[in-house]
């Protein structure tokens, strides 16, 4: 099984208005620094992402590819790789948790990702923590609207778990 790499960060705002963002793809070059390009090739009967297109910049890893998305509830997000340029394979997650009584929601970041060309596993998982890390700061400002500097309180931890 391929190892993947989690963190996780809370964020001062409801579990439905930060589903609402993570959701919004359109807006993704916005707010994260990796997305250049979103695109939804495809939605649910709720209107829903299904197949989104994403050109990624990510440092080491730059690729134009396409996700699979499946919703589970209101609070959970996975994907899956359709198709890369670059990419063996580029799965996730966002689960979310609602603290103090829906005030608050812990999110949770998986990561896998497995590129074509050789790359030791070491870069691969620090790619893996990069990509996560600028994600649930972006995240994080995106839903709060104040600025998240590196190493504040809130921030993802300083060490990804690896699984």
């Amino acid at each position: 099984m391929a190892e993947h790499t989690s963190s996780n960060i809370t964020i001062e705002a409801a579990p439905a208005e930060v589903m609402g963002v993570i959701a919004d793809f359109a807006r993704y070059p916005e707010w994260t620094g990796e997305v250049k390009e979103a695109e939804i090739l495809a939605t649910d009967d709720r209107g829903r992402a299904e197949k989104v297109r994403l050109v990624l910049d990510a440092g080491a890893i730059k690729d134009d590819h396409t996700l699979a998305y499946t919703w589970t509830g209101e609070d959970e997000v996975s994907w899956s790789l359709v198709k890369s340029q670059m990419l063996r394979v580029l799965d996730g997650s966002y689960r979310l948790a609602s603290l103090d009584g829906g005030a608050r929601t812990e999110v949770t970041y998986q990561l896998t990702v497995d590129v074509k060309i050789p790359m030791l596993g070491m870069i691969k998982r620090k790619a893996e923590k990069v990509i996560i890390d600028r994600a649930l700061a972006g995240l994080k400002k995106r839903v709060e609207g104040g600025p998240t500097a590196p190493g504040a309180a809130g921030t993802p931890s300083d060490e990804a778990e690896k699984h």
